[in-house]
């Protein structure tokens, strides 16, 4: 019996939807839901039509990282337990280019982001919800997170997801703007200050501080070239003084994390940016040791531990992570790893660099992911890695198939 290979992609693509839509909730249903869309689009593809993706920068930069991670296990000094588990950090990033493949045939792209965008919806309108009223019993229910106004997951991801979807309702509103659609602006616009709002006054990130800006320039030269930058600081600056005055849970926030620098300069204090720091230090110290193919595989929590004995304070900690994306594969892999790493995040947001809305979307994950990941190693992170994914996969499939649709017809783009 043949496949019906136009009917599964159908259910495969209702199945990206269904993740996304669950990704911003439960790591549990998307997990189980990845698994049913994995067999789905394996079985919808064809070896040509992944091996086309395969063979691009955007698609195959992945593969190649997971690659060179498998051949790290080879030369890793840990347990075989320790290398498999270090190279599940890198599955995902083989989702990649089946995404690429499945969203550069189908018209159905646009479903899975507004499926993320509903998602995200709720969650701000809970969150809202739990910070205005927190006697709320879910609240005190969230053992394992008891931050108000965060119903699910951590601050982080939170903070993640609501300013990504911030900055792309930004964008729709000057394309609204600028078709003189008022009413569609001004809801938008809302929208969008509702986000932005809940990441200032209920749950901030100090990774997505630092994300920030950079959007909001990246937004500008975009939107209106170097007046628009111009614009974007100034709008910025004046965003970023109205925050601090107004929020005192941000200036809090800020003050715990200047008060955390000076204990652990001063006296080697264990708190959270001390970790960091610490950890930032010895990852120096690591990659020294083994420049140029790293210790292997699954070595970041071995090469803690060593690094741990003997040790007092802060410094006698033994991370897994060392809480930045480029340590987090330098110490395994070396420079091998880390250029292609480069130069993976450099073709993905070049995949992107055509004008419009939906390059923007793509635009807003990459910058994100990249920056963010100065501070955390978010790609190996469930919900940060998937987003980046799922962002980058959906997305660049939508791209590459427009571009596609008008090099066949001759068309310009838009």
């Amino acid at each position: 019996m043949t496949l019906d290979r136009k009917r599964i992609a159908q259910i495969a693509d209702w199945e990206a939807v269904a993740v996304a839509a669950s990704l911003p909730w439960s790591t549990s249903a998307t997990s189980i839901l990845l698994v049913a869309w994995l067999f789905t689009v394996l079985a919808s593809l064809d070896v040509a039509t992944v091996r086309r993706e395969v063979e691009t920068a955007a698609g195959g930069l992945p593969v190649l990282l997971w690659l060179i991670a498998a051949a790290g296990m080879l030369w890793a000094d840990v347990s075989w337990a320790e290398r498999i588990d270090g190279l599940g950090g890198f599955h995902r990033l083989l989702v990649i280019p089946l995404l690429l493949a499945q969203f550069r045939r189908s018209s159905n792209g646009m479903r899975v982001l507004y499926g993320f965008f509903a998602a995200a919806v709720v969650l701000l309108l809970t969150s809202w919800t739990l910070a205005l009223d927190p006697n709320l019993t879910w609240l005190h229910a969230n053992t394992n997170n008891p931050a108000y106004g965060v119903p699910v997951k951590d601050v982080i991801s939170q903070s993640t997801i609501f300013l990504i979807c911030a900055f792309v309702l930004i964008w729709r509103v000057c394309d609204s703007l600028r078709e003189r659609n008022w009413r569609l602006a001004s809801a938008l616009f809302v929208l969008a200050a509702l986000f932005l709002a809940n990441v200032v006054f209920v749950a901030t990130s100090r990774a997505d501080l630092l994300v920030a800006p950079f959007l909001i320039v990246l937004l500008g030269w975009r939107q209106f070239q170097w007046k628009g930058a111009v614009i974007a600081c100034v709008a910025g600056a004046i965003l970023a003084t109205g925050s601090w005055a107004s929020s005192h849970y941000l200036r809090e926030r800020l003050a715990v994390a200047v008060a955390d620098v000076d204990a652990y300069r001063l006296t080697n204090a264990n708190n959270d940016i001390g970790e960091h720091v610490e950890f930032l230090r010895k990852s120096v110290g690591f990659v020294r040791a083994a420049p140029w193919i790293g210790h292997g595989t699954g070595s970041i929590a071995s090469e803690f531990r060593r690094s741990a004995v003997g040790q007092t304070g802060v410094t006698a900690l033994a991370s897994v992570n060392p809480h930045n994306q480029i340590f987090a594969v330098a110490i395994q892999l070396g420079m091998l790893g880390t250029i292609v790493l480069l130069a993976m995040w450099i073709a993905h947001y070049f995949l992107f660099r055509v004008t419009g809305f939906t390059a923007w979307i793509g635009t807003v994950v990459v910058v994100e992911n990249v920056v963010s990941s100065l501070v955390s190693s978010h790609l190996f992170d469930f919900m940060h890695g998937w987003l980046y994914v799922l962002g980058v996969g959906v997305v660049g499939g939508m791209v590459s198939r427009r571009a596609s649709i008008e090099s066949e017809t001759g068309g310009e783009r838009a």
